[in-house]
């Protein structure tokens, strides 16, 4: 799973609303097909693990593959059934405000038969 090594603050505000379309990782820039959202939202890294091994698998070590999202939003989580107050939980998992039109996954080095199944997968 993707995580950062470091960050500046450990716990970060959760955010109103993913607004817009993508102006940032919105165009194929390095492999020839790519995987592009439709809608706003969170990605977590277990989401993009998973999609990585049913694009490689898929591919059968052929062609290549790159991530062009990263998780570095950390996502708290306070304990069941705990009062109010005591501050912030802790770190539970990390993800990546996505918006639409943002190009996640990019393949290269397939047909284009090959990169839409792999895709698909994903």
């Amino acid at each position: 799973m993707l995580i950062p090594k470091k960050v500046k603050y450990r716990k970060t505000h959760r955010g109103d609303q993913i607004r817009g379309f993508a102006c940032r990782r919105n165009t194929v820039s390095f492999g020839s097909f790519g995987l592009k959202s439709l809608e706003a939202g969170w990605i977590t890294s277990r989401q993009i693990e998973a999609a990585r091994r049913a694009i490689t698998g898929n591919l059968q070590r052929k062609g290549k593959l790159w991530i062009r999202i990263f998780p570095d939003k950390s996502v708290t989580v306070k304990g069941n059934e705990i009062r109010m107050g005591g501050g912030k939980g802790a770190v539970d998992h990390y993800v990546v405000p996505i918006r639409p039109g943002t190009v996640m996954f990019e393949v290269d080095g397939v047909t284009r038969e090959q990169a839409a199944a792999a895709v698909r997968l994903a």
